[in-house]
């Protein structure tokens, strides 16, 4: 496995807290893309804050920074941005400011 594959990987373990088909099943996440440092995927659910996409990148203090977007046809608005979150703290973010729950 390669690196980028490894540190998406690690990102999505902290946000879920488990298999990545829960983030399938419960929010419809889909389009999981890894990059050097960071995983960006979509989800279908309807999210409060109105994004439909989230970015999170790994920083060199070994933290994270989450971006939620809306992506409408070639057009993306930031919904939202968060610095120097903290793995333990990735779930209850995502939650907190989509409304979706990661887990029942």
């Amino acid at each position: 496995m390669t690196e980028t594959n490894i540190v998406a990987s690690t990102i999505l373990k902290q946000l879920c807290h488990g298999p990545v088909g829960r983030l399938v099943a419960m929010i419809g996440a889909h389009t999981f893309v890894a990059g050097a440092h960071s995983i960006t995927f979509r989800f279908k659910a309807r999210a409060k804050n109105g994004s439909n996409c989230v970015k999170i990148t790994l920083g060199a203090s070994d933290t994270y920074r989450v971006e939620f977007v809306s992506l409408r046809g070639v057009k993306a608005t930031v919904k939202a941005e968060f610095s120097d979150v903290y793995a333990e703290d990735l779930k209850p973010m995502f939650e907190r400011e989509t409304g979706l729950y990661l887990s029942l």
